[in-house]
């Protein structure tokens, strides 16, 4: 993506970049762990063309990102070449998968947010950010009707498949939260109109997502606690072994070609 004159500053519109690349890479990595694994063979081919998706904007917001913060790094120097503490992504994406009733409920919280602020993006005046959302929300169309429509079939199936569908959405649930903070970063490129303030995507969010959840006939959970941390490099036990994981080979060969 080519910098474009803009009001904001080019540093705080990498950090963005890099938070919402950072978003889609490490969902991406987790739902590549269900190829051979999901319930079907057409699951598997789902999940695996929704982490492609995921991974090509990956691509693009992490090369956005490097050419905007002046340090000239691609995309594989951020994906492969950061520590743990330098990843921004939320807690969300990077919980484990868990049963399909959990990954699914994972799918439609993040779906719906990334749906919502693509499609805020696609109307920024930052030209990359903009050319960015207006391309990625139609893939993440798909991922949401996928997404709730699984939320949908386990929770009007059996009543083990409710009581799963049920048991996934209050476990991803606290980590819900944590896409709607604001802090400095985001205030500065609100204020400028770059990128719309992440509470004010919040209400719409929980209406979409209450009304799917009413369509299968499941409760939306009760709030409790709420993590947080991601954004600023405070990430869970889990995310420790999925980074070395996505950078192993990387690491076993430096410079390698393919």
């Amino acid at each position: 993506m080519t910098p474009s004159p803009r009001t904001a500053l080019p540093q705080d519109v990498a950090g963005y970049a890099l938070r919402l690349g950072d978003d889609a890479l490490i969902l991406g990595q987790r739902l590549c762990a269900w190829v051979t694994n999901a319930p079907t063979v057409e699951e598997d081919l789902a999940l695996a063309n929704i982490a492609l998706d995921l991974i090509g904007h990956a691509r693009t917001l992490l090369s956005c990102s490097g050419q905007l913060d002046g340090s000239g790094r691609g995309e594989d120097d951020l994906a492969y070449r950061r520590t743990e503490r330098q990843f921004r992504n939320c807690l969300l994406v990077e919980h484990p998968n868990g049963d399909f009733a959990v990954t699914i409920a994972r799918q439609l919280a993040y779906t719906l947010y990334a749906r919502r602020r693509y499609a805020e993006l696609a109307l920024s005046p930052d030209a990359a950010l903009a050319a960015f959302g207006a391309r990625a929300v139609k893939e993440v169309e798909y991922h949401h009707m996928h997404a709730a429509q699984w939320t949908v079939r386990l929770g009007r199936g059996t009543d083990e498949s409710h009581r799963r569908m049920q048991a996934g959405l209050e476990r991803i649930w606290p980590y819900t939260a944590e896409l709607f903070e604001d802090d400095e970063l985001t205030a500065r490129l609100a204020a400028d109109g770059t990128v719309t303030a992440p509470s004010l995507l919040r209400e719409p969010w929980e209406q979409e997502v209450a009304a799917v959840l009413a369509d299968g006939g499941l409760s939306v959970p009760a709030p409790t606690w709420q993590a947080t941390g991601g954004r600023s490099g405070l990430h869970s036990e889990a995310f420790g072994p999925l980074v070395a994981e996505m950078q192993s080979v990387h690491r076993q060969y430096p410079g390698g070609t393919w």
